[in-house]
């Protein structure tokens, strides 16, 4: 990984773990609500590249009820192209992730990703003042937490995407 200020300033603005952390913040939160525990740590790896390609956030099911297999059955360009996004952004997906946790915004185990929710009163000022791609993203972030918790197991929706973790 290049260090920070070797970065270009695009890949500072556009691949920013404080963005990403924001982002695993509401899909463990959406996790949590929905299936009672954390974002399983696998999981955490596909929340970038659903939730950052305009194109697979956009074509998200509006509901948690919507059954994946069929979604993926529905979308096959979405799953053919997953594996190769999720592939190029494990990196700043690690990156967030140490990101979050070192600033005691995320809770990250070898099981599962945990939102800190004393930081809920701030991420929501905070997203009241952001674009509205922005809030997009989070709001999609937090559907996905909730979509897994329902989908099965975290090898099930891994196994369905066509990612090996």
């Amino acid at each position: 990984m290049t260090p920070w200020m070797a970065r270009s300033p695009e890949e500072r603005a556009l691949l920013n773990p404080s963005f990403f952390s924001l982002l695993f913040w509401h899909a463990a939160t959406g996790h949590m609500a929905e299936g009672g525990v954390g974002l399983p740590f696998s999981t955490a790896f596909l929340v970038l590249p659903m939730v950052l390609h305009r194109e697979t956030r956009e074509a998200l099911p509006k509901m948690v009820t919507t059954s994946l297999p069929v979604w993926l059955d529905d979308n096959q360009l979405v799953r053919a192209r997953l594996a190769e996004r999720a592939h190029t952004l494990v990196p700043y997906t690690k990156e967030a992730l140490m990101f979050g946790g070192m600033r005691g915004f995320l809770n990250v185990s070898v099981d599962a990703v945990s939102a800190e929710h004393g930081w809920k009163r701030k991420i929501s000022a905070e997203l009241r003042r952001s674009s509205d791609e922005v809030r997009c993203c989070a709001k999609r972030a937090d559907f996905l937490g909730r979509w897994f918790a329902r989908a099965g197991s975290p090898a099930t929706v891994m196994a369905l995407m066509g990612v090996r973790p």
